[in-house]
Parts: structure tokens; C-alpha cells; sequence
């Protein structure tokens, strides 16, 4: 990419009419850029009165300069300061142009008053202009400072605002022009751009020449284009917006003393952090903060009521139902958190209104009734990360089996318990076979899934054991569990089919997860023996 600097010195010799939009802190700034504006104008106005102070430089130009790192750190096109009068002599206005460039800044426009300088739209016919001489001088400095050569300066004539004719100033953008002005900004306060035009029409294009329609905003654009005007400056609207919208929003609030108005008229929280940046943020942390906390996200699949327990669940789903006064979904999270995996998602479907948990972000598969596992996964796909669990929502576990599973380096791992099978209790689902039986003297044996069965599968011999529901997925696993589920999609029965349709398909495309042997120490909760059950468990082996 250009540098900013380039891009803005491109911008104001393009030959065609360009746009500005002004902005005054990261935030606006960064929407700006992802409007579609090719640059913005860092406006004195709009910078001063954002901390409700006077645009009379009573904002001290250090404190604008640290105000524009924040702006070009968030974006990456070029900004142009409104530099009032530089700040002060010639000397200041060599320090302000070293300091712009230090930061990214790519151009500078100062005006040719006084300082301290007053709003040009306050009483600016009784505002005197500074020495055409002493004003050349300024420019020059701050041309003879500058480390970049694409740096621009603009020059800002005052005249028909001090209420001077077109006389003088066509003779100041002239002298400041031959002191190396790499622009000329006209300003005018009147309704019409009658002297703006006829401003234009004698300067004939010496230089590129810039104008703020502020106060003449009902002029057509086509206008500005037959003039030969090379930019124009939409100079305040983003801070006047940014004020309505506030006092509104406040009047509403105090008066109904309530937010369910004002809701649904507001950015979103959500909104709020994409602009800020949050995702790349938690990225970092996935790839930077090994020591600080874990990498891995979690998705749990918590769709659905609960078979057999329409009693117990006609007010809530499953996963909230209690465990030693606990429910099972806040023992999940507590044990992902402990572990520092604090990116939880949750999808939800039967009354999902009544999951009340923090710490977990919840999405909702609206089909859950009709629909299985992997049409629940298949909603978290925006959350799927290159190092996730993903796990049953009704799994009970100790501690350890998830501290394992996070500890061993495979970009596919699946948790299978090589204990005696609980056939008695109906726990025949999800049989594991596996490429090697459990060897329990072999630490981190390396072993492969071959299939996942529902029951027992007499050509495959017999099972290895019983995968618990819990699957880790890293690097380029994610790929590979991606395309096995993007497969699956296509198929007719999709909505019907679960997590262990998914393993196999991973087999079949010749990306078989590896398996952790476990004895024991888990249980999933399918009907009411098992709730019964299960509060005995974690009393013994909760931890």
C-alpha cells in the first residue's frame, strides 16, 4: 500500500473532485475508512469539542497530536489535521509538522490568523490575519521540516471570512502558494458559493485548491466538479451526529426510565467491540498468551430437552437442570474456565430463554426440534477457531480428562473410555473402534479412530470403548473438520445425523482424529436413572 502521504498528495493532484469526511477520535475514524472514504479531516472543531472545550486553542496541539496517533493507528488511510494557525510561530509550526509525521499523519492545513485562533464562524469579520509575510514564513518552515516529501501543507485563506474582497484573496494564495503551499483552501461563511466560484474561476488551477461547503451544503456537487475544485471537505457532521444522537438517546432514557426504548435505535454492544477490534485481539491471545491463559475456545451442543424427562424440563432444557444443586451447564463452564478457556459458545435451542449462565456467549439452532448435533454445530461455525473442544452439553467429567485432552499435540483427538462397557445401563451409543486397543503401561499411546457406532457392529469385532463426547481440534484439524462437515451438509438426512457422523466422515476423508484413553471418571446424563446418578458422581468425583 502507499503511504499515507502519497495517497493524499495523489488525492489533491487527481485532476477529479475528492472527498474528505471529518473525524475526531479512533473511533470515527475508523468508520469513516470503512465507509469508503479515500481520506479523512481531522477537524479543530470537532476535536476540541469532543472534550467540551472551545475551538479557540484551548486544546493544546500535543494534546491534538496524541489524539491523532489514536485515529492512525485505527485506520490506514490519510488524514489531513485542520492545524489552525500551527499552533504558534514558525517554530511551532516546525515541531507540529516533525511530530505529524512521526505519528502517520499525512497533511496539514493552517489558516492564515492569529493565534490563538477563533472559530471562523463566530464573529470572524472582526478576526484579524496574520502578516502575508510572516504567514509564508510558517509554510515554509514547516515544508523545510518535513522528513517525507508527499507531506502536504494547505494553505487556509481567511480573507472573505475577515471580510476582505477577492482581491486579497487571490494576493495571499498567491504569496503562499509561491512559499510551497502544495494546496490552497478558500473558506467562506455566506449560503452561497458565489465567492468561492468566482475565487476559483481567476485561481484557474496554479494549485490544487480545496473548499469546506459547510454553510453553502445545498450547492450540487456538479458545481464544485465545473469549478475545478480538487477537494472537498465535509468538515463537522460526524461530531454533529455523534451529539443529536447522544441527547436523544439520554432524553429517553431519563424520562421513561427504561432502556427498552433506546435498544433497539443504538449500536449494539457486539458493534461496539468489531469496531474496536476485539476479534484480532483474541486471535493474539490464541497464538501470543500461551502463558496466560489457555488457547483453545469450547463449543457445547445444548440444543435439545431431554428424552424421557418432559417433567423436569417443561420450564428449561436439559443442560440447566440441577447436579448437586449445580446445574450441568454452569459445572461445564466452571471446568473450562479453571483450565483458561474463557471463549465459550453455547448452542442452544429448547428453551434457550432459560439458559442462565455467564461466562458463555449463546447461539440459538431454531430448527432444534426437527434437526441433530451437527445442525447445532453447524450454527457455531462463525465461532470455530484452529483450537476448540467441542462437547456434549449433558457430559459430567472430572477435571483431569479435559487438563489431558488440552495437554496432548493432535490436530484431531477424540476421548474414548477403554472401560468395561455399562451395557447394563443402556450406555451402548457411541462405540469406539479403534486402530489399537487401550495399552495402559504406554504413555500417550498413539492410536487412531476407525469407526463410531451406535451399537455394536459384529464385522468390526469388538469395540475398544466408548467416546465420551468430547472432540479437540487444532491447526489444520479445523480445515479438515470443516470439509468433513461441508460433505455431510449435502446430504439429504443431514438434519438427522450427530457428532459420531461427523468422526467417521473424517475417517473416510483419510483425516482419522487420534484417541485418548480414559478409564471412567465421566458420565452423561440420557435419562432420569442417570440425573438420579449423577448427583452421586460429582459428590465422589466432581473435581
Amino acid at each position: 500500500m502507499r503511504a499515507r502521504t502519497t495517497q493524499l498528495k495523489n488525492m489533491l493532484a487527481s485532476g477529479r473532485l475528492e472527498f474528505i469526511l471529518e473525524a475526531h477520535n479512533g473511533l470515527s475514524a475508523r468508520i469513516v475508512e470503512e465507509t469508503g472514504f479515500k481520506g479523512i479531516w481531522a477537524s479543530g472543531l470537532a476535536l476540541s469539542a469532543q472534550h467540551a472545550v472551545r475551538d479557540n486553542n484551548e486544546l493544546s496541539w500535543t494534546q491534538v497530536v496524541g489524539q491523532l496517533e489514536f485515529m492512525t493507528d485505527a485506520t490506514g488511510i490519510p488524514i489531513l489535521l485542520d492545524g489552525d494557525t500551527g499552533y504558534g510561530d514558525f517554530n511551532n509550526m516546525r515541531r507540529l509538522v516533525r511530530k505529524l509525521g512521526q505519528v502517520g499523519v499525512a497533511g496539514v492545513c493552517i489558516e492564515d490568523k492569529l493565534f490563538p485562533k477563533a472559530n471562523s464562524f463566530i464573529h470572524g469579520e472582526r478576526q484579524a490575519l496574520e502578516d502575508i509575510q510572516t504567514f509564508c514564513g510558517k509554510i515554509q518552515a514547516g515544508k523545510d521540516s518535513q522528513a517525507d516529501d508527499d507531506f502536504s501543507i494547505v494553505a487556509r485563506v481567511e480573507a472573505f471570512i475577515a471580510g476582505w474582497g477577492l482581491d486579497e484573496a487571490l494576493k495571499r494564495a498567491e504569496a503562499y502558494h509561491g512559499a510551497g503551499a502544495d494546496a490552497i483552501l478558500i473558506h467562506s461563511k455566506h449560503s452561497q458559493p458565489g465567492e468561492v466560484l468566482d475565487f476559483a474561476k481567476e485561481w484557474a488551477g496554479r494549485s490544487p485548491l480545496v473548499i469546506v461547503p459547510t454553510k453553502y451544503y445545498a450547492t450540487p456537487t456538479e458545481v464544485f466538479e465545473q469549478a475545478g475544485i480538487s477537494l472537498v471537505i465535509w468538515a463537522n457532521h460526524m461530531l454533529r451526529t455523534c451529539i443529536e444522537a447522544m441527547q436523544s438517546t439520554a432524553a429517553n432514557i431519563h424520562e421513561t426510565h427504561s432502556l427498552v426504548e433506546s435498544e433497539g435505535q443504538v449500536a449494539t454492544v457486539e458493534e461496539v467491540f468489531r469496531l474496536q477490534g476485539a476479534e484480532e485481539l483474541l486471535a493474539a491471545e490464541r497464538r501470543y498468551a500461551r502463558g496466560h491463559s489457555h488457547t483453545a475456545t469450547a463449543i457445547v451442543l445444548a440444543a435439545s430437552r431431554g428424552q424421557g424427562m418432559d417433567e423436569l424440563t417443561r420450564e428449561r432444557p436439559k443442560v440447566m437442570l440441577p447436579v448437586a444443586g449445580v446445574p450441568m451447564l454452569r459445572r461445564q463452564i466452571d471446568k473450562f474456565k479453571k483450565q483458561g478457556i474463557n471463549d465459550i459458545t453455547v448452542v442452544a435451542g429448547y428453551r434457550h430463554d432459560a439458559i442462565d449462565v455467564q461466562g458463555a456467549d449463546i447461539l440459538v439452532n431454531e430448527n432444534w426440534e426437527s434437526s441433530g448435533e451437527l445442525a447445532s454445530l453447524s450454527c457455531a461455525l462463525i465461532n470455530f477457531s484452529d483450537d476448540m473442544v467441542i462437547i456434549y452439553g449433558d457430559l459430567l467429567f472430572r477435571s483431569y480428562l479435559l487438563h489431558n485432552l488440552l495437554d496432548w499435540e493432535a490436530e484431531l483427538l477424540v476421548v474414548v473410555d477403554s472401560s468395561e462397557l455399562s451395557t447394563a445401563l443402556g450406555n451402548i451409543n457411541d462405540l469406539a473402534y479403534c486402530s489399537t486397543p487401550d495399552n495402559r503401561a504406554m504413555y500417550q499411546q498413539k492410536v487412531t479412530l476407525k469407526q463410531v457406532t451406535a451399537k455394536l457392529a459384529p464385522e468390526a469385532g469388538q469395540p475398544d470403548g466408548r467416546w465420551i463426547g468430547m472432540l479437540r481440534v487444532t491447526g489444520a484439524g479445523e480445515q479438515h473438520l470443516r470439509s468433513a462437515l461441508e460433505t455431510l451438509q449435502v446430504r439429504e438426512d443431514f438434519n438427522t445425523l450427530g457428532l459420531p457422523h461427523l468422526l467417521n466422515q473424517l475417517v473416510v476423508e483419510e483425516h482419522p482424529p487420534q484417541v485418548q484413553y480414559v478409564n471412567g471418571h465421566w458420565m452423561d446424563i440420557n435419562n432420569l436413572d442417570d440425573l438420579e446418578r449423577a448427583g452421586t458422581f460429582e459428590y465422589t468425583q466432581g473435581v
